[in-house]
């Protein structure tokens, strides 16, 4: 195989790699920065070792007097393999519903926000435009997240209705048979009342990070309104 030949197919698998690397559109700063970071530092692993594999040909070749094509084959070889690899893997880890339960509070918005990521393609439509909103409600809230420590009552209360009653919310209607979720139940059908507790959830994400930011933190409780919203998974 010529050199060029092997330059090319390194290129590819470069290009193969940062593609496998791209996720679904983010739908918050948060989560993009949290991506963005975990490429990042593959990126730098494979340069790091791409680094390595020529300085060590280089000495060889200064050693043997020449590595000759044979060893800049080699080289070119190695490298194309490390770059492969080391944007290939480690995947990043996906945040589970239990994950987030747990999640600290400066990754709270963005772990969440690519948890909401996965679930898009499983919701309706105007569900997922809620998502995304709530998105953006979460970039808000992060920094006022700084003003609050882990175990304040604010902090609590966050992980509740982010960590806890969000996440029930999405898999109680995606739990349902696809033939029912359009299906009424009483005055409003699952897909309704998952938009309708969606809507609830945005409201009260704002409602938090103006309170937070206005040092209201003795106001700050989640109201249990939206918990009538959530559909009932034993009708």
């Amino acid at each position: 195989m010529s050199l060029a030949s092997q330059s090319d197919q390194i290129i590819a698998s470069a290009r193969n790699s940062l593609k496998s690397q791209r996720f679904a559109r983010s739908i918050g700063q948060k989560s993009k920065d949290m991506k963005r970071t975990h490429l990042w530092s593959k990126v730098k692993r494979a340069a790091l070792v791409v680094g390595g594999i020529w300085v060590g040909m280089t000495i060889a070749g200064v050693v043997v007097n020449g590595i000759g094509l044979s060893g800049l084959s080699l080289a070119v070889g190695l490298s194309g393999a490390a770059i492969w690899a080391f944007l290939s893997y480690p995947k990043m880890p996906m945040p589970t519903s239990e994950s987030l339960r747990n999640s600290d509070l400066p990754r709270l918005a963005g772990q969440t926000e690519i948890w909401l990521e996965q679930q898009r393609k499983a919701l309706p439509a105007p569900a997922v435009t809620l998502v995304e909103n709530i998105g953006t409600r979460l970039d808000d809230l992060a920094p006022q997240l700084a003003k609050i420590g882990e175990n304040d009552p604010a902090a609590r209360e966050v992980r509740t209705l982010v960590g806890e009653h969000l996440p029930e919310l999405i898999n109680g209607y995606r739990e349902l048979p696809d033939s029912l979720k359009q299906q009424k139940h009483g005055a409003t059908s699952p897909a309704e009342q998952l938009i309708n507790g969606l809507r609830t959830i945005d409201e009260e994400i704002e409602s938090m990070t103006r309170k937070i930011s206005k040092g209201e933190l003795d106001k700050l409780a989640t109201r249990e309104r939206f918990l009538e919203l959530k559909y009932d998974r034993g009708e």
